[in-house]
């Protein structure tokens, strides 16, 4: 939960909204709005090259690491996991798994 509150409190409203309204043509699951930080991940999975210049620029690289770092499974593709953890790596120096996270469907055996 720390992650959605550090990204909502740092997200820009009208930015958020743009990107729901890009990105999202879906109406939301249950009666909640979507979070934050799953509309940022939603469009670092699909945003064109103007806007991942866009959002570097307006966010900032460690912002978008810490987004990378906190996506939910199934949230950011295989392929732009690795075309995010590419430029972030390099622009931040920090540490991105090479693979996005992963539902786990195996029943733990007692």
């Amino acid at each position: 939960m720390l992650q959605e509150s550090m990204i909502g409190n740092s997200l820009p409203l009208d930015l958020a909204s743009e990107l729901e309204g890009k990105f999202f043509w879906w109406d939301p699951a249950g009666s909640q709005p979507r979070s934050s930080a799953r509309i940022l991940a939603q469009a670092m999975d699909l945003a064109p090259f103007d806007l991942v210049l866009r959002l570097e620029r307006e966010l900032g690289c460690d912002f978008l690491a810490d987004a990378t770092l906190g996506a939910e499974p199934g949230w950011i593709s295989d392929r732009s996991w690795e075309f995010w953890r590419g430029r972030l790596v390099r622009a931040t120096g920090r540490v991105i798994p090479e693979d996005p996270p992963r539902r786990s469907f195996d029943a733990q055996v007692a």
